[in-house]
């Protein structure tokens, strides 16, 4: 492989226009990437899915050479309908557009520089990977005091110009004191057999409110891996929703660290798998200072060979007092060949806390599906009525009610 993406990474040299100075950077994060490889089982973090073993088997010899210079086609018919929007389109892990129409243009940063330096000090050999072949960072500021009219959809989407590639994008965004952002992560996927490898960094200033929404929903062969870090200050607030269903291998991660007084971070997530599919959600959340709260909901469902887990971690700094943290993961399994993994973790070094972590798994109930077929049901009727209460639950922990009406008529829930 080292020989192979030494190669990728002359390509990209070459193609793009860095200076010697950012050259220099790459060749430090890829140095890294070769020295330790994909993450593998022997990595703590990575002992449910072993995303090494996962490209081998799927994908094969994988290319890490991207031609971001060439420009892709649009396609408006993957487009979210019935909700207006501003949108940041990624094809190929291009930016094709960036479209904030809606908003008062003195009040939205766009910076685009090609990446220099990274301050996030995270040992992760995926973001060293993302950091060596990215092209440009895109960096969008909310102003001051400014709430975005509308919801910001980014669209991932690849075409046929890709095929067992490494394709790696990065964002970050830095909301300003008593803003907000709506965000949606929507997945449009019309190729396969891609890697695509996705970091993501915000910065929370005093009073700002973030709402993220990550929406995989339809079939796709790619494998996808996803880190967000999240930076807050002072009474700001993070809700993040996870819908993993579409792609073939998905891992979402987030590291969350509550730096400011009543700070909140809410993640919740929904699996919905069919057969083969394997998904995974991993959270860190760092409560760091006095009087910070989390909460965080996951909920399986898995069909025929389908495998997901949940690794969430609470910390508590010593000087951490009065932090409220809470997690909890259940997961029904629909086949005996179904498999769900769960690791909580409290890590608590202050005495005045309430947190509290739990997991459960198993099929769904007989008598309840029995009870539901004597009300004039039948069974298929039944466990679609009881998965859709299960799922509903987390669901309704969406605090914006547009997106949540968007969310429950993607997955075809019903009240």
């Amino acid at each position: 492989m080292s020989e192979q993406i030494q190669l990728d990474f002359d390509k990209i040299i070459k193609t793009s226009k860095f200076s010697n100075e950012e050259i220099q950077s790459k060749k430090i994060f890829l140095k890294k990437f070769i020295e330790n490889g994909f993450p593998n089982r022997k990595q703590e973090d990575w002992k449910f899915l072993d995303i090494n073993q996962i490209i081998k088997k799927n994908i094969g010899d994988l290319s890490f050479f991207n031609d971001y210079s060439l420009p892709n086609k649009i396609d408006p018919s993957n487009f979210v309908d019935g909700l207006e929007h501003n949108k940041i389109i990624f094809i190929n892990g291009r930016i094709e557009k960036i479209d904030f129409s809606y908003e008062d243009q003195n009040k939205i940063e766009i910076k685009d520089e090609i990446e220099k330096n990274i301050s996030f000090d995270y040992q992760n050999s995926l973001i060293d990977l993302n950091s060596a072949f990215i092209n440009k960072v895109f960096k969008i500021i909310v102003s001051k005091n400014y709430s975005l009219k509308k919801p910001l959809i980014i669209y991932h989407s690849t075409n046929d110009k890709v095929k067992s590639t490494n394709v790696n994008l990065r964002l970050d965004f830095e909301l300003g004191e008593n803003s907000c952002l709506r965000l949606i992560d929507f997945f449009t996927d019309n190729t396969n057999k891609n890697f695509i490898n996705i970091f993501y960094n915000f910065n929370l200033l005093k009073d700002s409110i973030l709402k993220n929404y990550k929406i995989d929903k339809f079939k796709n062969d790619n494998l996808k891996y996803s880190f967000n870090n999240i930076e807050q200050k002072d009474n700001s607030v993070s809700e993040t929703f996870i819908l993993s269903a579409g792609s073939d291998y998905f891992k979402n991660e987030i590291n969350c660290n509550l730096n400011g007084e009543y700070s909140s971070a809410f993640i919740n997530g929904v699996f919905s798998l069919k057969e083969n599919q394997q998904h995974e959600i991993r959270t860190t959340i760092n409560h760091l200072v006095e009087n910070t709260k989390s909460y965080q909901l996951i909920k399986s469902v898995l069909g025929k060979n389908a495998k997901s887990a949940y690794q969430g971690k609470i910390f508590v700094n010593s000087k951490a007092q009065k932090t409220d943290g809470y997690q909890l993961s259940k997961a029904i399994l629909l086949d005996q060949t179904s498999e769900f993994n769960a690791k909580p973790e409290l890590e608590i070094y202050a005495d005045d806390v309430k947190c509290s972590h739990g997991s459960a798994s198993g099929s769904l109930n007989e008598e309840s599906i029995f009870y539901l077929m004597s009300r004039g049901l039948n069974y298929r009727q039944s466990k679609e009525l009881l998965i859709n209460g299960f799922l509903l639950d987390v669901v309704e922990k969406i605090t914006d009610s547009e997106i949540k009406n968007l969310i429950k008529n993607i997955i075809g829930l019903k009240e």
